[in-house]
């Protein structure tokens, strides 16, 4: 819980210290300075998830067609990279009811552009649980996450990620079984 309230306070520390100056120089004429571009967004997506078992389930493992909505700040460091932090909710899992579980999640993507249209990135993540008390999932995991993103317009955009779950989602005080999660979503957004 701390990590993430450092992490927010972070994003909102670091959007309040980017600004625009602009100094006179010995002949009387403004400069400016680049500023970096920072754009908000919002962005939903489909999400198709499913848990990887250690040791393999004895009962079918089927992937879970789920969604995820949430907004997004992109701070533009320099002209070919940025930083994106979003806070979404997202619906995971696999299939069977027992085995859905929710989350909060702050993905932060460090992001490189690929010609005019086209962007990478990779990060970590954090979500947190918005299920049950008790029912035999971790409250806090941590995932790495990749993407491509295709701008279609100036504000609107596509794009493709893969999360994989680094620790154990579920308790381990319930259960000696290990698994983590593998989440492919498409998404769209669109920039304010």
């Amino acid at each position: 819980m701390k990590s993430l309230l450092l992490t927010l306070l972070f994003v909102g520390v670091t959007t309040l210290s980017f600004s625009q100056e602009v100094k006179k120089d010995e002949d009387k004429k403004s400069t400016i300075e680049a500023t970096p571009e920072v754009n908000f967004g919002v962005r939903g997506g489909i999400n198709i998830s499913n848990l990887d078992f250690d040791p393999n389930p004895t009962f079918a493992n089927k992937h879970r067609i789920g969604f995820a909505f949430g907004a997004f700040v992109d701070y533009g460091i320099t002209g070919t990279f940025s930083i994106l932090a979003e806070l979404q909710y997202s619906a995971e899992g696999a299939d069977a009811k027992t085995l859905r579980a929710d989350y909060i999640q702050l993905p932060i993507l460090f992001r490189f552009s690929l010609g005019e249209f086209f962007k990478i990135g990779a990060g970590p993540m954090v979500s947190l649980k918005t299920w049950e008390f008790e029912d035999g999932f971790s409250t806090f995991i941590f995932s790495g996450v990749a993407g491509i993103e295709y701008m279609i317009t100036d504000e609107l955009f596509i794009d493709a990620r893969v999360h994989y779950g680094f620790t154990n989602i579920l308790d381990k005080d319930l259960t000696m079984t290990k698994a983590k999660f593998t989440t492919i979503q498409f998404g769209f957004g669109l920039k304010i």
